[in-house]
């Protein structure tokens, strides 16, 4: 398999990330393939897919902020078990991640990630691939070292409506196993800055960011 960026919507391989996301995820999880433009264009944000003769048969999006030397795993996808291809797109996104840490003198603090909780979200009815199920990749991020930072997590939703999203709870992966706790005010420059595209903030994740910035640092939980 090769590991190729895509920086345009023109590209050819992104129109089969795209149908290939179509065939992983329900409609309403799928952003309009045009809404892709201004995102892939984005320097700081990396979307990857793995090929396998001239296929797509997976995808990564993620994120790598310089001043505060963490990264931010958006998606990754599958389109087929048993393939390897998640453990594929993981070893290479890390390679990448530690490249980009190492071009700035830093040896990578962490990375965050929002991970749904199986309990509250159940997409098993409509997935067509079973290790895209909620329960199953959260227990993959528990084994990569992903933890659940300890506070009720809530997301604006994407469709910049003021709606609170739930469902998921916000996980980070500290590259020091001795880690207990993070910093509450990385949490809060993280979150503020990866909304910040968003203007209509719920009233719910105000509150949320509010009572972080009164916290020292946050317990790292398991997953």
């Amino acid at each position: 398999m090769d590991y190729i960026r895509i920086t345009s919507i023109e590209d050819p391989l992104f129109k089969k990330m795209h149908n290939l996301m179509q065939e992983v995820f329900p409609p309403e999880e799928v952003l309009e393939f045009e809404l892709w433009e201004e995102p892939l264009k984005d320097p700081d944000i990396r979307v990857f897919v793995a090929v396998n003769e001239d296929e797509v048969v997976g995808a990564t999006e993620y994120r790598y902020y310089v001043d505060w030397n963490i990264a931010m795993t958006d998606f990754t996808i599958i389109g087929q078990d048993g393939r390897g291809i998640g453990p594929f797109l993981a070893n290479h996104r890390l390679k990448d991640l530690k490249q980009l840490a190492n071009e700035n003198g830093k040896e990578l603090y962490g990375m965050f990630a929002e991970i749904y909780n199986p309990n509250v979200v159940d997409h098993s009815s409509t997935l067509k691939v079973k290790s895209m199920d909620p329960l199953v990749r959260r227990e993959v991020l528990s084994h990569l070292g992903y933890q659940q930072l300890d506070f009720n997590y809530v997301h604006p939703s994407w469709k910049n409506d003021g709606e609170a999203v739930s469902g998921l709870d916000l996980g980070f992966m500290p590259f020091n196993e001795d880690s207990t706790e993070v910093e509450a005010n990385l949490v809060v420059n993280f979150l503020t800055t990866y909304y910040a595209v968003l203007s209509n903030k719920p009233q719910e994740w105000l509150t949320m960011i509010e009572v972080l910035k009164g916290r020292g640092t946050i317990k790292l939980l398991p997953l």
